[in-house]
């Protein structure tokens, strides 16, 4: 029998099926602008089309994908434009978000983060893009678990997809190599409890997202 705290097998392949797509959209596999069918994101993805629908939905609601009656399914465009009015909503509440999970975050939380830095330490190693934006989704998720005030976390979680889309869009290895080193920052300051350092450290790689793309 299922309890509260245990996510459906339906939610749990919502959410995988979720990643896929969002991951696809971010590393513009799938073309901004482009039109797709419920069946090429099922297949895409890999997922059936209950997960893939909650997918969607979730995607819509983040503005990723417009969902357009009697025409279709439509990947948002990229608006360059959109970055300033992005970062700036993300310098006020990131830094927030970051002190409380310093506060908060549970010890196997703070594990979790610490694989991420690892992850991309060695995505950086071997130029590896995806690796790198893998685990800076997963870095994204456990924060987002972990901070106790769900209107901040509700607040910076469709920013953080866009942000990536725009900043993979323009993406070097150097831009990279930076991202992780702020990255790392902030997850050690996390791991020492410290919420002044990780607010401090979170703004340093919000400074740096700001003038990345």
């Amino acid at each position: 029998m299922e309890t509260l705290d245990t996510p459906s097998l339906s939610d749990s392949l919502a959410r995988q099926a979720y990643r896929v797509l969002e991951q696809m959209i971010v590393m513009l596999h799938l073309a901004p602008g482009a039109y797709v069918t419920e069946k090429q994101l099922i297949d895409v993805s890999g997922h059936g089309r209950t997960p893939v629908r909650e997918a969607i939905q979730k995607l819509e609601w983040q503005g990723l994908m417009l969902v357009r009656p009697r025409v279709g399914l439509q990947i948002s465009d990229i608006a360059a434009s959109d970055h300033a009015d992005i970062m700036t909503v993300r310098c006020r509440l990131e830094p927030l978000a970051a002190a409380l999970v310093a506060t908060h975050a549970d010890e196997r939380q703070r594990e979790r983060l610490v694989d991420c830095a690892r992850d991309m330490s060695a995505a950086a190693a071997t130029a590896d893009m995806a690796g790198f934006l893998a685990a800076d989704k997963r870095f994204d998720d456990i924060v987002e678990e972990a901070c106790p005030n769900r209107f901040v976390t509700g607040a910076l979680a469709p920013l953080r997809s866009h942000s990536r889309r725009l900043w993979f869009s323009t993406a070097t290895v150097e831009a990279m190599d930076r991202s992780v080193s702020l990255h790392v920052g902030v997850i050690r300051a996390i791991g020492r409890k410290d919420a002044a350092g990780a607010a401090a450290a979170t703004e340093k790689l919000l400074d740096d997202l700001s003038h990345s793309a």
